[in-house]
């Protein structure tokens, strides 16, 4: 194996994995992935030999193929094989998707020392670096690392690169940042080496990638020669842009689309604002508007015209170059896929951090340029309204996301127009579906006791 990844997961297989699996050289790179919170999905995985099949669902049908670069899929907690890998002269990159939570760093990338896991991990590993390695267990992943960083230390390995693959602006930069801090806190030696044999790469990712339901896997299976436990569900569309070093080499990323540029953060900008900020609103707003799903809610033409209006105000704040009408477009034609049943339930999940990055950096550079962000104040309305009732006052419920936004007199006044907004097109939208209900003839009962329904009715 050639490659660690931390994270197991849905994305990672539909994404590095994939790219990997895809490269002209992909047989002289195999991955040994962790799971993370859940050693199921290793269990499962490693009894398939690591195969799986991805099943890219766009609006004309499925295509499905299985993936092959899974070579090991383990136990996260499995540390003594960790230390093993990290050990071995051929690993050569780390990958991770772990959510932004799971890197439990403070927003300027530095430890958070007040999380109990990441403090106690440190501290073990402070006091534990001059014993055996095997008697200390880590459980944070910015503790894992450091573990497999001091053992490769000490077995003389070579460089390596680590690859953040999460949604999480300059995200190679902030893990850099928080691996290095956290070193520190634990020894200089390692601090030292870190710095001198690590390479901290950036990545834009991108790849709808909803969470798999029983429905999908039997579906699959009824069609299929082979049982397959653990498949993906895609849409056909797929990005990584990449901006950082690998001392040991990579795969041939670059033959199958992936792209590596010098400065990443306006591809960075784009998919957090374009693809991730369109998410979370209508994450926010539309179950406010009886919605469950991307594909629903972008249907919803009130919601559209609050994603375009959204897109219109990011736009002016990315640079020329970058394809942007084509790249909405495409959004649409991706939202609208009814297929990829992207749930926003799931993206609401931790939702005062998703709109600090995605919404917040856009209404701030619109107030520094003279505008007031009505379409970013839908955003922040939806979600002031979906935590309803509080007993916050709106001012203070903007300090959790911006104290610029909370001290904008002009923007306070723009998220109470669209609160009054979204209330009325809830209400009207409610008087619109008692009226259907109330004006549509009820079907003449049918004697079929006893009789199966016909499968076209």
């Amino acid at each position: 194996m050639r490659i660690v990844h931390l994270g197991l997961g849905a994305f990672h297989r539909a994404h590095q994995a994939w790219y990997t699996a895809h490269a002209p050289d992909a047989a002289d790179w195999g991955i040994a992935a962790f799971s993370g919170r859940s050693p199921a999905v290793a269990a499962t995985l490693q009894a398939q030999d690591g195969l799986y099949t991805l099943v890219e669902r766009g609006s004309d049908g499925d295509r499905d193929e299985i993936v092959e670069s899974l070579v090991e899929a383990i136990d996260g907690s499995d540390l003594v094989r960790l230390r093993e890998l990290f050990r071995s002269p051929s690993l050569a990159v780390v990958t991770l998707t772990i959510t932004e939570s799971g890197y439990r760093l403070t927003e300027d990338g530095t430890p958070d020392i007040h999380d109990v896991l990441l403090s106690a991990d440190l501290d073990a590993l402070s006091t534990g670096l001059c014993a055996d390695l095997s008697q200390l267990h880590p459980s944070t992943t910015v503790g894992r690392l450091l573990l497999g960083f001091e053992e490769r230390r000490r077995s003389g390995g070579g460089p390596i690169a680590i690859v953040s693959c999460d949604n999480l602006p300059e995200n190679g930069k902030m893990l850099e940042r928080g691996a290095l801090s956290a070193a520190r806190l634990v020894g200089d030696d390692l601090a030292d080496w870190i710095a001198e044999r690590v390479s901290f790469v950036s990545t834009s990712v991108d790849r709808i990638t909803p969470r798999t339901t029983p429905e999908d896997i039997a579906a699959l299976n009824a069609r299929s020669a082979r049982f397959d436990a653990a498949p993906v569900f895609t849409e056909p569309f797929a990005d990584w842009v990449l901006s950082g070093a690998f001392p040991a080499g990579r795969p041939a990323w670059h033959t199958v689309g992936a792209r590596f540029v010098d400065d990443i953060e306006p591809w960075e900008r784009r998919k957090l604002w374009l693809l991730n900020g369109a998410h979370t609103l209508l994450s926010f707003a539309g179950p406010l508007r009886g919605h469950e799903t991307v594909a629903a809610a972008i249907a919803d033409s009130f919601l559209q015209k609050a994603v375009v209006g959204f897109w219109a105000e990011a736009s002016r704040h990315l640079p020329d170059g970058m394809d942007l009408t084509a790249y909405q477009t495409a959004l649409l034609e991706r939202f609208s896929n009814p297929r990829i049943e992207h749930r926003l339930a799931q993206i609401a999940q931790d939702g005062a951090r998703k709109l600090r990055l995605r919404i917040v950096p856009v209404a701030e550079a619109e107030l520094a340029a003279g505008s007031s962000a009505p379409s970013c104040a839908v955003a922040i309305a939806a979600w002031v309204v979906q935590a309803e009732p509080s007993p916050e006052p709106l001012t203070r419920r903007l300090a959790e996301l911006s104290h610029v936004l909370a001290a904008d007199d002009g923007f306070l006044s723009e998220v109470r127009s669209a609160v009054n907004v979204i209330h009325a097109s809830i209400e009207s939208r409610s008087e619109a579906a008692a009226s259907r209900v109330e004006h549509t003839p009820q079907p003449r009962r049918t004697l079929n006791v006893g009789r199966s329904r016909r499968s076209d009715e």
